[in-house]
């Protein structure tokens, strides 16, 4: 079916402020109230003590085809070792921003 783009739309769009009103007072007063400490509760903030937590996956080094980045600190494969000084391990992605 085609579909005049130049008639007119009414997609309830709201042409007075009485009517914006009343739905905004409508929709405001059928708000979910939330208790703060409920939905805090699993949150873990920055900086937490997380000294006796147990890590999930077993923590690898490097092998010895691979770097750590010294500006993003990922791990890469040799070949995406930016050209220029070796002492600078910077990865491809890095040296170019």
């Amino acid at each position: 079916m085609a579909k005049d783009f130049d008639a007119p739309r009414d997609d309830g769009v709201i042409d007075n402020l009485e009517e914006l009103n009343a739905r905004s007072t409508s929709t405001s007063a059928s708000a979910i109230d939330i208790d703060e400490f409920e939905a805090a509760e699993g949150l873990e903030l920055p900086g937490a003590d997380l000294s006796s937590e147990q890590l999930a996956i077993p923590v690898l080094p490097p092998l010895d085809d691979e770097f750590v980045c010294t500006a993003c600190f990922l791990v890469y494969h040799r070949s995406q070792l930016a050209g220029g000084s070796s002492a600078l391990r910077i990865c491809r992605d890095c040296y170019r921003t």
